[in-house]
Order: C-alpha cells, then structure tokens, then sequence
C-alpha cells in the first residue's frame, strides 16, 4: 500500500549507494504501478510508459533529497515524456501500420467488440483532444493524487487545481458527446 499522500516525505540519501538502492526500491514497491497506469493512459503504449517509469526510478537513484516522493516522480516522468516527443509521433506511424496490417487479416469481430472498441478509441480520442494541462491533471488525479501534488507536478497553484480539473472533466464530457454524434451521423450516412 503505498504512504498516505498528504505526508511530506523527505528521502535520506546521505548514506552509502547502497542505501540509495534500498530507497528506490521502496519508492519503485510504493509507486511503479499508480506511474505506469498514469504514464499508459497519457502515452496510449503500456511499453513506452514502462520505459519512462524506468528512467524516472533511475533518475530518483540520483537524486540527493526529495520532498513530496510522488510528485516529484510525477514531475520527471512528464518532463521525460515531453523530451521524448519526436519519437512519440515515429511510434504512433508504426502502431497506425501495425494496426492497419492486422485489419486487412483480421477476421471480422463480433458487432460488441466491435463497440466495445469504438467506445474506448473515442474516449481515448476525447482525452486526447483535451489540452495537455487539462489532460495531465484528469489523469492524475484519476492516479490518486492529491490538489498540492498535482499544482506541483504541473506548476500551478493549489487553488487553481480544482478549476483546471472541473473544466477538463466538462470538456471531455463535450468531446466525447462531439464524437459520438459524429459516428451516428457516419453511421447514419453509410446506411443511406
């Protein structure tokens, strides 16, 4: 389970490398899961966020000191997402192919797989079309972080937090109504 989040922590790492080793690890137990789930539903590639919740724990190896574990971890996570960016757009031409391959041998699925899929492709386009703060701060709060972990992983002040998150979550709640009368209208048009 991991620490209560409204604790401040402060990680000692004064002593030998191999007490650095023994904090990460308690910091990789306590928070790789809630970061990869975060960085999956961000990224839409469980490989790639497992890959830059690696290179977080190396980085938090590091670190000196740290206050706040579970923001800080948040804070350099995007920052590494967002140095990766360039390869974010090779990855998605590769997936589209892939995908696009595995259409044209696919056989055809039955109608609520079929849903079940366009359901989640729409929400996920939804989260997509959000702008990035509000997109960040949905999901991580969906993560279990709280209003000061979320102000400092996005730099924003506490107060402003609940704002952000309430216009995000009625911008979604928008897009995704948006799309789904656009697939009805597609769907309308195609059985003319």
């Amino acid at each position: 389970m991991a620490p209560s989040s409204s604790a401040v922590r402060s990680c000692d790492r004064s002593g030998s490398s191999g007490s650095r080793v023994h904090d990460v690890d308690r910091l990789f137990r306590a928070y790789n899961e809630m970061l990869v789930r975060y960085l999956t539903r961000r990224l839409g590639d469980r490989d790639w966020a497992e890959e830059v919740a690696q290179e977080t724990f190396v980085r938090a190896l590091r670190q000196e000191t740290m206050t706040n574990e579970r923001a800080w971890l948040f804070t350099v996570a995007n920052n590494l997402v967002r140095d990766e960016a360039r390869k974010d757009s090779r990855r998605r031409r590769h997936l589209t192919m892939l995908y696009e391959e595995e259409k044209e041998r696919a056989v055809e699925p039955e109608e609520t797989a079929m849903e079940r899929a366009q359901d989640a492709a729409m929400a996920r386009a939804a989260v997509d079309a959000l702008v990035e703060r509000d997109r960040l701060a949905l999901l991580m709060r969906e993560e279990g972080l709280d209003y000061s972990e979320i102000a400092s992983a996005l730099e924003l002040s506490v107060g402003s937090v609940g704002t952000t998150l309430a216009r995000a979550r009625r911008r979604l709640v928008e897009e995704y109504e948006r799309l789904q009368l656009e697939q009805r209208r597609r769907e309308g048009n195609a059985a003319s």
